[in-house]
């Protein structure tokens, strides 16, 4: 970290912090694939030869739909040092959901891998990025039936770089792995956390990546990967078959879902700092931090979500947002550095910003909570209907909207059940037209959907139950039990 400087500088964006690293390690690792590296001075020369390309046009937005590797993320960064905004797909996403997030973003240009071939050589272009301006736009799952887009600036970011460097003690010499998909905020905490702090990244193959745990592993061994970063359910795996963690990796962290005790049991072990992170993606990455390999779980067996990080301020409040009593369940509610804009199109979602008579900004999460004596938090539940598939947020009501549309049913509705560890699943209960097949519909449902979406099961019925209010009597619906997987 000494090679970094760690002056206050009101006027950092992404592209600028990043580029304090090129200058001062520039022969350093910055990527890290099978059979291909760069350093962060070879990182920045890719940068500026893609952004020769396109920076004459001024677009304010960009799409970003590219394999992973060293050249997507010198696209995202051409981005960034451009001054516009970029907007992630993944190439597998539907082209459905894609064209929407493109076209409501207003993106003029995508980059894919074929834009990013055959590259002229540039010499050092001008950085356009501002702290106030746009970084990204990230899509969540939204009630209407469209997914919603977050807006993100560069200092929140920038913020978020800091406090994890700063908690998480990582800097050069440390290699983190690029494992999360793009559309998702623990790929800007794997990135960006990473490279603007001098860590290294490890982005394996595809075949690597969609393979066995073994292969996995085996890449991180060959790479001396010191930092994990994922969904509880990778932890999971990789406590199962912890004779297979290279003891390379030191730092381990869980997010985008609840983590529970048994999911670390063998790595307890192995001194490997845990930690179990929290935040919804309004607030930039996450908004709280609890370290867990040292400390006894909660008694239902998950963990705290400890305190805020820097620049972030987190409380627990009732519906008047005045703060509740200790132990007293409230809402969690974030403001700070790290709240984002809100979304794209101004959906209903966006009365969960409000603005504070003091003039910041505090986001509603949704989650309910509450407050440990030693002042950590605790997250109990929703207190809507959005639940976390795979670690990643879903509205029951966008996939039942969308089944919906399908012609060969009269009426559908979808609902979250959990099973027996708790997590949740999707289920469909479907009243059929003439000319029904599931196959069909769930063909029709992967062009509209991501694959974590789609329900996992689906029930025929003669008719969907209401109540006296004429909407979907939840209670009535046929319960389905599912064994548990982690």
């Amino acid at each position: 970290m000494s090679r970094i400087s760690s002056k206050v500088n009101i006027r950092e964006t992404i592209y600028s912090r990043f580029k304090a690293c090129v200058e001062s390690m520039p022969d350093d690792l910055a990527i890290a694939e099978d059979g291909r590296n760069v350093t962060f001075k070879e990182l920045d020369s890719l940068v500026n030869d893609i952004l020769s390309r396109f920076i004459e046009r001024g677009y304010m937005a960009v799409g970003i739909c590219m394999s992973h590797g060293i050249e997507q993320i010198a696209a995202i960064l051409a981005v960034l040092k451009s001054g516009a905004a970029y907007i992630p797909a993944e190439p597998s996403l539907p082209s459905a959901r894609r064209d929407y997030m493109m076209a409501q973003a207003g993106v003029e240009l995508i980059i894919t891998d074929d834009f990013c071939e055959n590259l002229p050589k540039s010499k050092d272009l001008p950085d356009l990025s501002t702290p106030d301006g746009i970084a990204y736009v990230l899509y969540t799952s939204g009630t209407t039936g469209k997914p919603k887009g977050v807006i993100v600036e560069n200092r929140s970011v920038v913020n978020y770089a800091k406090a994890f460097g700063k908690e998480m003690k990582v800097g050069p010499g440390d290699m983190m792995l690029q494992y999360s998909v793009c559309s998702f905020d623990i790929f800007v905490e794997e990135v960006f956390a990473s490279l603007l702090n001098g860590v290294s990244l490890a982005i394996p193959s595809k075949k690597i990546h969609d393979g066995s745990l073994e292969e996995l592993m085996e890449f991180c061994s060959r790479h001396n990967v010191t930092i994990l970063d994922g969904f509880p359910y990778l932890i999971a795996d990789i406590n199962r078959r912890h004779e297979l963690l290279p003891p390379s990796v030191r730092l381990i962290i869980s997010g985008g879902d609840v983590v529970r005790a048994n999911y670390i049991s063998n790595l307890r072990d192995k001194k490997i700092r845990i930690y179990n992170t929290y935040g919804p993606s309004e607030t930039t990455v996450c908004s709280n931090y609890y370290r867990i390999d040292n400390v006894k779980p909660l008694p239902d067996g998950t963990f705290p979500i400890g305190k805020a990080i820097d620049g972030v301020e987190v409380f627990i409040l009732d519906e008047n947002l005045r703060p509740v009593k200790e132990g007293n369940i409230g809402e969690i509610c974030i403001t700070g550095k790290g709240v984002s804009r809100g979304y794209l199109g101004n959906p209903p979602e966006q009365d969960n910003f409000i603005k504070l008579p003091n003039g910041r900004r505090l986001y509603k999460s949704g989650d309910m909570g509450y407050i440990l004596p030693d002042g950590n938090m605790v997250f109990i539940h929703r207190r809507d209907e959005q639940v976390m598939i795979l670690g990643k947020r879903v509205e029951p009501e966008e996939v039942e909207n969308i089944l919906n549309e399908y012609p060969a049913i009269e009426r559908g509705a979808v609902r979250a059940l959990k099973d027996e560890a708790g997590l949740h699943f999707l289920v469909a209960y479907i009243v059929k037209k003439e000319g029904f097949s599931l196959s069909n519909l769930k063909k029709f449902l992967t062009t509209h959907l991501a694959d974590f979406m789609v329900p996992e099961f689906f029930i025929s019925m003669k008719e969907i139950p209401l109540n006296e209010h004429c909407k979907v009597d939840t209670g009535a619906l046929p319960k389905i039990l599912k064994e548990r997987t982690y």
